[in-house]
């Protein structure tokens, strides 16, 4: 039986969901295209049809705009780990999960792109807001791997390394699929980082 679900928004949280989510795609759009440093709030604001002011509302900063977007694709996971079957083995509802969000993306990207991303997310104010926003998601994620297993991820090891570890393997794909050479697709990373853990991480063959 899949989790339950939550109950849905209204209008005026809908709208204010939307808002937010037309910042961080004019903030990610718009560091990528010119380079954080030459991006404005103003900027920013403009490109998503809002004041200055409005963004200020959402964000305290252009860093926190930008992992915004982040944040929520990892709380997607978490939402549909949480509704995916019970009974399901949990690596397999936890690759599923992910891939939901991130498996979808079977084309390479464009060679410039993933170069101003990469350019991007080298930022020092970026990273620290992405380490933020990762150690929110592995805590959420955590939480709901505790409630499949019957453990405690405030007193069990157990929920947090699994959610850790599937941190990092986002990470490790998403690392190699920005640098890759010639470009590649993110989902068959995603599924092979994350069946490499299912499998229980076996050491690479030497033959």
């Amino acid at each position: 039986m899949a989790g339950t679900r939550s109950p849905a928004p209204g209008l005026r949280e809908r709208k204010k969901q939307q808002t937010r989510q037309a910042l961080s795609r004019a903030a990610v759009r718009l560091a990528v295209e010119r380079g954080l440093g030459n991006v404005l709030v103003e900027d920013i604001a403009a490109e998503a049809g809002v004041s200055p002011r409005t963004f200020n509302n959402y964000f305290g900063s252009k860093a926190e705009a930008i992992c915004a977007r982040h944040l929520d694709r990892a709380r997607q996971v978490v939402a549909a780990l949480r509704a995916r079957p019970a009974g399901e083995p949990l690596w397999e509802a936890v690759t599923q999960a992910v891939l939901a969000q991130f498996g979808g993306e079977e084309r390479a990207p464009d060679p410039e792109w993933t170069a101003g991303v990469r350019l991007m997310t080298g930022e020092p104010a970026l990273q620290g807001e992405m380490l933020r926003a990762d150690a929110i998601a592995e805590r959420e994620l955590a939480a709901v791997i505790a409630k499949r297993t019957g453990t405690d991820a405030d007193r069990d090891l157990y929920p947090v390394l699994v959610s850790a570890a599937a941190g990092a393997a986002t990470r490790a794909a998403t690392h190699r699929w920005l640098r890759a050479d010639p470009p590649v697709p993110m989902g068959p990373l995603l599924r092979e980082a994350l069946g490499l853990l299912a499998a229980g991480l076996p050491a690479p063959s030497t033959t």
